[in-house]
């Protein structure tokens, strides 16, 4: 029994590591788009989304009773190494994707890695599939299309409504309803994301003979999944704030204020049925609805397939590396201690790989690095092309060519008088005096 308690309590603190990433995984749902127009400075922002995100938590239980007895047959022999193993699929994969700045789902990382130690260690017994389908898989097909739409529509009708007045006299308003629905998705997100937890503790307490099969999670384990979200949440996860406020599409405040309602109400809504929705699928449909229904908005699709990708990934991804560490763990006590050692010297290293490159509230809001263009920007630009650039430089002689509406619009600098607006082209070597610029300029006027 000694045994077991302890085992019991690895999992625990592995479950409650696991919500701490998720809290900073996931804190770009309710904030990136607060943060990215400017709304709220980074750290107020941060710090709002994790003290709502613990509110959240103690609002409903119907989500952590899906985890806890809705996927996984808690009758079908699973035991806490199988939890285990499939929390430590889910932390790796949440760190993978942080690292690359993916807002991948940790919902479905969980899912993911619990179904995968359960195949491995006890069947497809252990796994309730109609429960998979209608309560995972479906809402994440569904949840991002209905949210983006939303969104779209929602974006639509702001601008309407606000058309013909002046951006400055609008703005101050949408940034306050965008702090109101920021406060609403973090909220919402504590309902439904920190239960998630709460439902995988549980589980581990009724697999041990802790707690009564079909039991509410004990109000300490509520507590303790709320704190342990909210601390991941004011630490930040500065790289998916930034591919999420500026990597899809450029957030104006209208925008921002449209997609985080939409985001609101998809997530309450499915708390109150139970849907273990992922809220990170559903930000991000809601970013690209408003990138959409804002006219001449454009979104960034290479930015939008990648995530698109990392989603279709995530479950069988963080169920591969669950089912390794539940072959292992089966093995006993020496199993269970090289997967705890495995994970931590994973861990060490994405973390030592991020620090490359660190992302955080200062340089937070600085734009993605250009991509190429995909197949949908080359037909909107073949519609509607760029300007060409003013300037262009031949390859071979030291010589710039400026067209004329390009030489009234940037005339040559003179620390004592502007140059005369010169009419015709003119071809400027880079090393003649001014004077002789005069000159010449003066010749081409004659």
């Amino acid at each position: 029994m000694e045994h077991i308690t302890l085992l019991i309590g690895i999992v625990i603190v592995t479950a409650l590591v696991f919500d701490f990433t998720n809290g900073f995984h996931d804190t770009a749902n309710a904030m990136a788009t607060t943060i990215s127009t400017g709304a709220l400075a980074p750290k107020a922002a941060v710090a709002m989304s994790a003290v709502l995100n613990l509110l959240g938590a103690f609002l409903s239980v119907e989500v952590a009773k899906t985890i806890s007895g809705g996927i996984i047959d808690e009758a079908a022999g699973i035991r806490p190494e199988v939890i285990f193993a499939g929390l430590v699929g889910a932390i790796i994969w949440n760190l993978v994707t942080w690292l690359a700045g993916l807002p991948s789902s940790s919902s479905h990382a969980l899912f993911g890695g619990l179904i995968g130690a359960t195949l491995v260690s006890v069947g497809t017994s252990g796994v309730h599939g109609g429960a998979v389908v209608m309560k995972v898989l479906v809402p994440a097909v569904a949840a991002p299309i209905v949210a983006g739409l939303a969104s779209m529509a929602a974006t639509r009708l702001t601008y309407r409504l606000a058309r013909g007045r002046a951006e400055e006299d609008t703005a101050k308003g949408y940034r306050a309803g965008q702090i109101a629905s920021a406060a609403l998705v973090s909220l919402a997100h504590g309902t439904n994301d920190a239960q998630k937890t709460m439902g995988v503790i549980t589980l581990a307490l009724i697999t041990g003979g802790v707690v009564a099969p079909h039991a509410d999670p004990p109000l300490w384990v509520i507590a303790s999944a709320g704190l342990a979200i909210a601390l991941g949440t004011y630490l930040g996860g500065w790289r998916i704030i930034r591919t999420m406020g500026k990597g899809i599409t450029d957030i104006q405040p209208p925008q921002g204020f449209a997609a985080q309602t939409g985001a609101a109400a998809t997530i309450l809504a499915s708390s109150h049925l139970g849907f273990a929705l992922s809220t990170t699928q559903v930000c991000s449909g809601s970013v690209m609805g408003s990138g959409l229904g804002r006219k001449g908005g454009v979104v960034r699709w290479s930015t939008a397939g990648r995530m698109a990708a990392a989603w279709v990934l995530t479950l069988p991804a963080a169920g591969l590396v669950a089912a390794g560490a539940a072959l292992l763990a089966d093995q006993g006590d020496w199993g269970i201690a090289t997967v705890a050692v495995l994970a931590l010297a994973v861990c060490g290293v994405i973390w030592a790989l991020s620090r490359r490159k660190p992302v955080d509230h200062s340089n937070v809001n600085e734009g993605p690095a250009a991509e190429p263009a995909g197949v949908v920007t080359t037909a909107l630009q073949a519609v509607s092309p760029p300007p060409a650039g003013p300037v262009v430089t031949g390859p071979a002689t030291a010589v710039t060519t400026i067209p004329a509406p390009a030489m009234a619009e940037a005339p040559l600098a003179d620390p004592v008088g502007a140059d005369p607006v010169i009419a015709d082209p003119v071809t400027v070597h880079p090393h003649e005096t001014r004077a002789q610029r005069r000159a010449k300029a003066g010749s081409a006027a004659g």
